[in-house]
């Protein structure tokens, strides 16, 4: 709904805290290589429960969280000391999505070799639930 698209339009991957483990990885490359996608969005969102989880430093229930949770772990690393509550949670967010595209670049050469030869783009954005506007995000 927020890209105003019809069914079929887009490929979606939802993960928690937007990790894109191996399967999630190799449904990106499917996208890219097979359906020929053009575009690609790391969306994160306002109030994500990943972030916050990390945030928290509270243990989890199980080994599958506790993977989610130490993968966004850097961006709260990224931005510990530049605000406090939900500011920092806010700035979290924006380095979570930062550092998921990244990690989706490192740990994929099929989507890297799409980026150099201008097949593939990568987009970084926030959805503001508070708004409902998608913010670009830049490094």
């Amino acid at each position: 709904l927020i890209f105003d698209s019809n069914v079929g339009d887009l490929f979606v991957i939802r993960t928690a805290g937007n990790v894109a483990d191996t399967v999630a990885l190799g449904s990106i490359e499917f996208a890219a290589e097979y359906l020929n996608s053009e575009v690609l969005v790391v969306l994160g969102h306002e109030n994500c429960g990943a972030v916050a989880a990390a945030a928290s430093g509270a243990e989890v229930p199980s080994a599958n969280l506790e993977s989610v949770v130490a993968k966004v772990g850097p961006a709260i690393d990224c931005v510990k000391g530049q605000g406090e509550g939900d500011a920092l949670l806010r700035l979290a967010e924006k380095a979570n999505v930062l550092l998921s595209a990244s990690d989706i670049l490192r740990n994929s050469p099929l989507l890297r070799q799409k980026v150099a030869e201008g097949k593939l783009a990568v987009i970084k954005a926030l959805y503001q639930l508070t708004t409902g506007r998608v913010v670009l995000l830049t490094e």
